[in-house]
C-alpha cells in the first residue's frame, strides 16, 4: 500500500478501495503517518459490519479527530462519510449495487485506484469473485489489485485449515478452482490485468521483509514452532496485479537475492502405508516433539513430547512401550517422565539409554542428561522399572548419535540464547566426559532440527534449519579416519530438496529421510531414499490421511523392511492442534529393492 502511495505521490488525486474491510484500521494508520495527501479511502463490507464500525469511529475521539470535522453520518448505504474516508455497507456479491453505491460515494474510475482484498474473495462464490475481479479491470484503466488469502487445500495442513473454516460455516470457495499460486496468477491475467506477481508468505517473509524487521520480530518473544509457522506461511499468498500503471507496478520483486531451491523433480512412486488401526485412540501415542527408539528387537520406547493426556493437551509425563509380536502390536506405559520435548534418546546397550538435551519451553532448554535403565527381558505389558537421574547440565537442545561402542557424537541444535548452533562434542559415555578428537574438512553450516545417523563408524547429518531460518539441503558425513574424523560432503543428484524436522535411518548403504517440512507446498515430503554410493536421490509420496509428517518419530525394523511412524503433528495456530491419531506402518521393501 505504501509503495502504491509512493509511486503516485506526484498525482493530484488517487484512491484506495478496501473490499471486505471489516474492522481494519488501515485508513487511520496511514492518515496518522501523513501518507494520504490527495487520497480518498473507500471501505466496503456488509451493512451490519459497516454500521458497527461507524459507531466505533463516532465513539472514539482519536478516530474521529483523524477523519476530521467533516466526518459524520452518510446517506443510504454510505454509513460514514468524511472528506477522505467513506465507509459503505453493501454486499460485494451484488455487483450492480456495489457499483451504484461507489458512484454515489464519489469513486472516480479515471484516477489511479488500489483495490485491496484481504481474505475476502475466497468467501464468495467463484463466479461472483471472478466477476468482481474482471469488473475492476474493465472499469478502471489505471489500477492495482492486492489479494491475500489461502492456497493448497489438499495437503495435511490444508485439510486441517479447511476443516477449521467449515466448522465456522465459512467455507473457502476459491480453493477448489484456484488451488495454488500459479492458478491465482492465471486467474487475474485472464480477467483483464496485464501484470501479476505472486508469492507465498514464506517467500514474502524471506525476500520482501527487511532484515532488521525480521530480527525485530524474532526477538519479540521466545518462539520455536518453526514447522507450523512455515506451513501456515506456505498456505497463504500475497498477489499484486496491475494495469495501465506507468511505470509498471511490481511491488513483489525481492528486495534481496535469496537462492530459490526447486521442488522435487518428480515423485519416483508411492510407499505402501497402513494405519495401525488396533492402536487407534491410545493417548500415549498421540504426541509430537517426542522421541522413539528401538530398545530391543521389535520393542519401541517413546518418551516426552506434547500431546493428549487425560483428555487435556500438555507436556507428556509418561513413557510408552510398543511391542510387536508377529504382525500384532501390544502396548504399555509408565507414569514417570520429566516432560521434555525435542530431546534425543540414544540406546547404548540392551539395558541402557541416554537422554540428551530437549526443552520444557522455548526459553527453558538447559536440561540435564538422564540415564534410562531397563531390564534385559521385558515386554509392553510390563511397567518398566526405570531408573532416571540427572547427570549434568547441558545447555543446547542437541542432536546426538552413537559412534563406536563408547562415544556419543553431539552436534548442532539451539539454546535459549543461541538460535542455532554449529558446534559438536564427543561424549565418552562410560565417564560422561567430553573428549577432544581432531576433525578436518569443511565445517557444515550451523543448524537445528536436522537428522543424524550412525554409518560405518561415522555420522550422517542431513538437512535442518539454518541461521537464516531457511531449510538446508546439504548432507554431510563425519568420516572416521585412522586418527580422528573428517567432514565430507555427500553430493546428491538430483539435489536434495531442503527440509527439516524429518527423521532418518540407514539401511544397506541407503539413507532414508522421512517426512519433514520444506517450502514447496505443491507436495509434502514423504520418504526420500539417497544411495550413499552413487548419490542418487529419489522421492516417494505417502498417501495416508490424516498424517502430518513433522515433529514425529520413526523406527526402522530392518528384518521386515518396515518403518513405523509414531505421533507427529503440531499446533496449527488458530486452526487448532492436530495430533496424528495412530501409528502408521510403511512397507519399504519395494522401494529399497528398486532403488
Amino acid at each position: 500500500v505504501q509503495d502504491f502511495l509512493l509511486k503516485t505521490q506526484r498525482l493530484s488525486r488517487r484512491q484506495i478501495l478496501s473490499l471486505g474491510a471489516g474492522f481494519d484500521s488501515l485508513y487511520f494508520r496511514l492518515k496518522d503517518m501523513g501518507l494520504l495527501h490527495h487520497t480518498v479511502v473507500y471501505e466496503v463490507d456488509f451493512p451490519n459490519v459497516a454500521c458497527q464500525k461507524a459507531a466505533l469511529i463516532k465513539g472514539m475521539k482519536e478516530l474521529s479527530a483523524l477523519v476530521g470535522d467533516t466526518g459524520g453520518e452518510g446517506k443510504g448505504a454510505v454509513t460514514f462519510s468524511g472528506e477522505d474516508y467513506k465507509l459503505l455497507g453493501v454486499d460485494l456479491s451484488d455487483l450492480s449495487e456495489l457499483e451504484r453505491t461507489l458512484e454515489e460515494a464519489g469513486l472516480n474510475n479515471e484516477i489511479p485506484t488500489l483495490f485491496i482484498a484481504e481474505v475476502v474473495l475466497t468467501y464468495m462464490e467463484n463466479t461472483r469473485s471472478d466477476a468482481l475481479i474482471q469488473w475492476a479491470a474493465e472499469h478502471f484503466p489505471r489500477a492495482c489489485f492486492l489479494v491475500y488469502e489461502q492456497v493448497h487445500p489438499e495437503d495435511p495442513f490444508g485439510r486441517v485449515m479447511q476443516q477449521h473454516f467449515r466448522q465456522l460455516n465459512t467455507a473457502l470457495h476459491s480453493l477448489a478452482q484456484y488451488a495454488d499460486c500459479e492458478a491465482q496468477q492465471r486467474r487475474f491475467l485472464g480477467k483483464g490485468w496485464t501484470e501479476c506477481s505472486i508469492m507465498d508468505m514464506n517467500e514474502f517473509f524471506t525476500c520482501c521483509i527487511p532484515a532488521d524487521e525480521q530480527q525485530r520480530m524474532q526477538t519479540l518473544e521466545p518462539f520455536d514452532e518453526y514447522e507450523e509457522w512455515h506451513l501456515k506461511c506456505s498456505h497463504y499468498f500475497v498477489l499484486a496485479a496491475s494495469k495501465g500503471m506507468e511505470p509498471s507496478w511490481t511491488p513483489l520483486l525481492p528486495s534481496m537475492t535469496v537462492p530459490r531451491h526447486a521442488g522435487p523433480v518428480g515423485m519416483a512412486g508411492s510407499v505402501p502405508a497402513a494405519v495401525c488401526a488396533r492402536l487407534s485412540g491410545i493417548p500415549g501415542l498421540r504426541r509430537y516433539g517426542h522421541r522413539s527408539v528401538l530398545i530391543k528387537p521389535n520393542v519401541v520406547l517413546t518418551t516426552g513430547g506434547f500431546g493428549e493426556e487425560r483428555g487435556q493437551h500438555c507436556r507428556m509425563r509418561n513413557f510408552h512401550v510398543l511391542s510387536k509380536h508377529a504382525a500384532h502390536y501390544s502396548t504399555g506405559q509408565g507414569n514417570w517422565w520429566a516432560g521434555r520435548l525435542y530431546h534425543t534418546v540414544s540406546c547404548l546397550s540392551d539395558t541402557l539409554a541416554l537422554v540428551v538435551g530437549g526443552r520444557t519451553s522455548p526459553s527453558s532448554t538447559g536440561l540435564g542428561m538422564l540415564w534410562l535403565k531397563f531390564p534385559k527381558t521385558c515386554n509392553a505389558s510390563e511397567i518398566f522399572a526405570f531408573v532416571a537421574y540427572q547427570i549434568l547440565t547441558s545447555v543446547p537442545t542437541w542432536l546426538s548419535v552413537s559412534i563406536g561402542e563408547q562415544y556419543l557424537f553431539v552436534y548442532g541444535g539451539r539454546s535459549a540464547v543461541e538460535p542455532v548452533l554449529g558446534d559438536w562434542y564427543f561424549l565418552h559415555t562410560p565417564e560422561l566426559s567430553y573428549t577432544a578428537i581432531a576433525v578436518d574438512g569443511p565445517v557444515p553450516e550451523s543448524r537445528h532440527s536436522h537428522s543424524a545417523c550412525s554409518w560405518e563408524g561415522g555420522v550422517l547429518i542431513a538437512g535442518g534449519l539454518g541461521a537464516a531460518e531457511l531449510p538446508l539441503g546439504s548432507v554431510f558425513l563425519l568420516r572416521e579416519l585412522e586418527h580422528g574424523f573428517q567432514w565430507q560432503t555427500i553430493e546428491t543428484h538430483p539435489p536434495l530438496v531442503p527440509r527439516y524436522s524429518h527423521t532418518a535411518h540407514v539401511h544397506e548403504g541407503k539413507l532414508l529421510l522421512v517426512g519433514g517440512v520444506w517450502f514447496h507446498a505443491s507436495s509434502v515430503p514423504g520418504v526420500t531414499v539417497i544411495d550413499l554410493m552413487t548419490g542418487l536421490c529419489l522421492d516417494y509420496v505417502i498417501n495416508v490421511w490424516p498424517l502430518m509428517l513433522h515433529n514425529h518419530s520413526s523406527v526402522f525394523l530392518p528384518d521386515e523392511k518396515e518403518l513405523l511412524v509414531i505421533g507427529g503433528g503440531g499446533n496449527c495456530f488458530s486452526f487448532g492442534t492436530h495430533l496424528n491419531p495412530e501409528p502408521v506402518s510403511l512397507s519399504l521393501s519395494s522401494i529399497l529393492i528398486s532403488h
